[in-house]
């Protein structure tokens, strides 16, 4: 247990919280008078000071800067470079991402890139300001060069993008922390819930007329959960109701390979969705069984097959990297087995446990494997990612990742997820519909400085059903104030 006690003004928890975590991922931290805590950090923020103390048994380290409390930015990095270095002196750790925890590296990079500064001024910077490993540096500057080119055709200002969720699973795999529910108990509402996303989208549709749609999402969940007719339906209605002109990109993240079937591919091709996810998440057989997945390798292979002989000619593949019991060679196999297919891209997760999910909840359960993450197994993923044509194109992170790494979305030339950089960069106000759903409305920069509202919908799908006019009664509640972003 490590207590952190402020001296001082209570500010920067979120951030000092974060950057501990990174260099004891596990170790539980409290704010709090405690007797179990072993280690305590000592925080003092004064008016143009910031100073730490780690005290552990008889080990004291301290640490301080000079800081100009009128610019929070500058503040924030030198308070985290002051604690990198206590807690660098202390575990002897160094950070491949440096300061960085719960920043997205390419929001640096590309509003970096925009200012016209060359590679190397931008990499010297965030090595100095963030202590970036080289690799890290090069990587993030890499994927915003292709970020810009990707986005370049994208209208911030008049454009928008739509996120449909279906909250629907075969079953809940042990990592998940998503609004997800498992189909044999929900299956009778499906239909109603379809009913709800419609009228949903119907609002969508009339307050964005004369905007373009750019990119469309839906996720889940698995919204190949759907009956073949359901998905008829709500890709009918959508086709009906939307401009669908300006659509750069249609995705359905098919997801779940026991949830695949011919007829439901088939529907999918009959609509302009042009691109699919199948996601086995590891080619291990045994993995499968720990995390809770209902499919085994053979039927990943089939329903990949099946995507193809209908016509499919954007596939991506998700996979998770410091799952249970799993390391270097267990990835390897995956990647070999990944690339005998030839996937047009491949996203690979770092393994984030989330505090709802059952890794977390029902640690016993996992308690004779062991996961691993590191730079090691990142390159391996790169290395087989290069080998099939595909180039890094996004890049995010997120609390408690294994290895405190990342997610990379890799791409063969033109195959590359709009959505996902969309998504993570907040640069377009995408709107989200279903249970669960988060809208994310994007301030155009010459009004309000990229200020982002988010609107939430809630989780429970019998709520959703039941309060349908409510979701649309809070984004018809931000229009009435601000207008459509």
């Amino acid at each position: 247990m490590i207590l952190i006690e402020y001296a001082g003004e209570v500010d920067f928890l979120y951030d000092i919280q974060g950057l501990v975590r990174s260099f004891f991922p596990g170790i539980d931290m409290t704010t709090e008078p405690c007797d179990m805590a072993d280690m305590v950090l000592k925080v003092d923020i004064g008016e143009s000071y910031i100073a730490f103390t780690l005290k552990y048994g008889e080990t004291i380290i301290r640490n301080s800067d000079r800081i100009d409390r009128t610019d929070r930015k500058d503040t924030k990095n030198r308070l985290k470079r002051t604690l990198y270095d206590v807690l660098n002196e202390y575990t002897g750790k160094t950070l491949c991402w440096g300061t960085l925890s719960g920043i997205r590296p390419t929001k640096i990079t590309t509003e970096l890139l925009k200012t016209g500064k060359s590679d190397e001024e931008i990499k010297q910077y965030i090595k100095k300001e963030y202590y970036l490993s080289d690799k890290k540096a090069d990587l993030s500057i890499r994927i915003s060069k292709q970020e810009l080119e990707i986005l370049s055709g994208i209208d911030y200002k008049n454009g928008y993008s739509i996120y449909i969720g279906i909250p629907f699973c075969p079953s809940r795999c042990a990592y998940c922390s998503f609004t997800s529910y498992p189909l044999n108990i929900y299956s009778k509402k499906t239909d109603a819930y379809v009913e709800a996303l419609i009228k949903e989208l119907d609002f969508i549709a009339d307050n964005y007329k004369g905007k373009t749609l750019n990119t469309i999402y839906i996720g889940g969940g698995t919204p190949t959960t759907l009956e073949p007719h359901q998905s008829d339906r709500l890709l009918k209605h959508i086709e009906e109701r939307f401009d669908l002109s300006g659509v750069k990109e249609f995705t359905v993240e098919a997801g779940r390979p026991d949830s695949i079937t011919k007829e439901k591919l088939e529907v999918l091709r009959r609509h302009p969705v042009t691109r699919i996810s199948v996601n086995p998440q590891t080619m291990n057989e045994n993995t499968l069984r720990v995390i809770g997945r209902n499919h085994t390798v053979e039927r990943f292979y089939e329903a990949f097959s099946l995507a193809r002989s209908c016509g499919f000619d954007n596939i991506n593949v998700d996979l998770i990297v410091g799952l249970p019991g799993e390391g270097p060679a267990e990835i390897r196999h995956t990647m070999e087995k990944i690339s005998e297919l030839l996937p047009d891209s491949v996203t690979v997760h770092s393994l984030a446990i989330k505090r709802a999910a059952r890794l977390n909840t029902s640690k016993t359960d996992f308690s004779g494997y062991t996961s691993v993450n590191n730079e090691e197994i990142m390159e391996l993923t790169a290395t087989y990612a290069k080998e099939m044509g595909m180039v890094p194109y996004y890049l995010y992170r997120q609390k408690n990742m294994t290895g405190n790494l990342e997610n990379v979305g890799y791409g063969k030339p033109g195959k590359e997820g709009i959505y996902n950089i969309l998504i993570m960069e907040e640069k377009q106000s995408i709107i989200g519909a279903g249970a669960g759903a988060a809208t994310k409305m994007v301030f155009p920069e010459q009004t309000d400085g990229m200020r982002i509202q988010r609107i939430e919908n809630v989780k429970d799908v019998d709520c959703y059903i039941d309060r349908i006019d409510e979701m649309i009664g809070r984004k018809q509640k931000f229009i009435d104030e601000y207008g459509c972003c």
